[in-house]
């Protein structure tokens, strides 16, 4: 494998501006890229000069323009080099590794998944090594490696805390960079998501939007000022004590009506399973529910009533521009679609301004794209705390 983001760093504070600014927004003119962070443009040739000589950034033709007058760097706009490395994201579920690699911009250009058969960190870290050796043999200008994990993630590099994989204090960043040579980023996995959706995503120039997320848990990601909002208590049980109806369900992870009690995929099933003595699948009572069986239809609507309510006191605390509805649970919106509406209607003040609730139907993928984002802000930009 050969890194090659070490080419790239370190960046001046104004060279990182200059170089997210094209990243997300680009290609930019000179102009333009001036305008919008308020630089004169002998600041900003000095700015772009290194970018330009390391390789991350690209004069390239005007869009339209006829080659003859294509002539004059101002007329040139600035764009990354999006295949000047690639990066791996993998996303660690409690029973499978999802990998893909992107290009500098993100774009996905592979995918490879392995089934994760055991949880001890040694051999997590291995099966991580193996999943990027096999994906080096056809992307063999790796830059370095995102890792997403549900849990508290420390200093990017340590999981603190992960219930699904039952660790504590694992350093999982220095164990794969052991065995793979390339530098490595841990973070919380909603996190990486959120980072991904500001940057390439449905938040791609907001000020303010929020990530929920609905799955196996409940995630919640803040973003403010187009910057996400970072807290100690990340991963650590949102939605757990979030008291949604305290006349509601009381499911083995959660406090009775909690988020998690109501929504979370493994309460809705512990939910039918109580109720009807047989186990289904989410994707099957949200048919059952669709069809009206009775059971599934009733902790259906439950759920949908609970995410409207979520949603409505988001907005009203939050106000955000946009929210954005991801994971594997959001199926629930074509079942339960109308409840969740008319509850955040009945949870808003009349002359509210509506919700822009946006839902993505994504997969695991998404989710190590993220991690993949992370990579490409710490190992290339070198930001710090995003």
């Amino acid at each position: 494998m050969t890194a090659v983001a070490a080419s790239w760093l370190p960046l001046s504070t104004g060279e990182r501006s200059v170089a997210i600014e094209v990243l997300v927004h680009g290609p930019l003119s000179r102009t333009e890229l001036a305008r919008r962070l308020d630089l004169s443009a002998g600041s900003l040739t000095r700015l772009t000069k290194p970018l330009i000589e390391s390789g991350l950034l690209v004069e390239v033709p005007e869009a339209g323009t006829p080659a003859e007058v294509r002539q004059g760097r101002p007329s040139q706009p600035l764009d990354v080099v999006a295949e000047s490395g690639s990066f791996i994201g993998f996303k660690i579920t409690e029973d499978m590794v999802y990998g893909v690699v992107t290009t500098l911009r993100s774009e996905i250009v592979a995918r490879h998944d392995r089934p994760l058969t055991s949880h001890d960190p040694a051999q997590v870290a291995d099966l991580l090594a193996e999943m990027a050796d096999e994906l080096a043999r056809e992307h063999p200008r790796l830059a370095g490696i995102g890792i997403g994990v549900g849990g508290l993630v420390q200093e990017r590099a340590v999981v603190g805390e992960s219930p699904f994989l039952h660790w504590r204090d694992v350093p999982l960043g220095e164990l794969v960079e052991e065995r793979t040579g390339l530098p490595v980023v841990v973070e919380n996995d909603v996190a990486a998501l959120v980072e991904a959706e500001t940057w390439f995503g449905a938040g791609r120039g907001l000020d303010r939007f929020v990530v929920l997320t609905i799955g196996a848990g409940i995630g919640y990601g803040l973003v403010l000022g187009g910057r996400r909002v970072p807290y100690a208590e990340e991963d650590r049980g949102f939605g757990r004590h979030w008291i949604i109806d305290p006349n509601g369900p009381l499911t083995p992870d959660g406090t009775r009506g909690s988020a998690v009690s109501l929504l979370a995929i493994p309460s809705i099933r512990y939910q039918v399973r109580a109720a009807t003595g047989h186990d289904h699948t989410y994707d099957e009572i949200l048919a059952l529910a669709a069809a009206g069986d009775p059971m599934p239809a009733r902790v259906i609507d439950e759920a949908g009533r609970a995410l409207g309510v979520l949603v409505a006191q988001i907005a009203n605390f939050a106000m955000p521009q946009k929210i954005l509805l991801a994971g594997e649970g959001v199926g629930l919106m074509d079942v339960a679609g109308k409840t969740v509406e008319d509850t955040v209607r009945a949870h808003r003040h009349p002359l509210a301004a509506p919700i822009d609730l946006e839902t993505k139907v994504s997969d695991f993928h998404d989710w190590a794209r993220g991690a993949a984002v992370l990579a490409i802000q710490v190992l290339v930009l070198g930001v710090a705390e995003v």
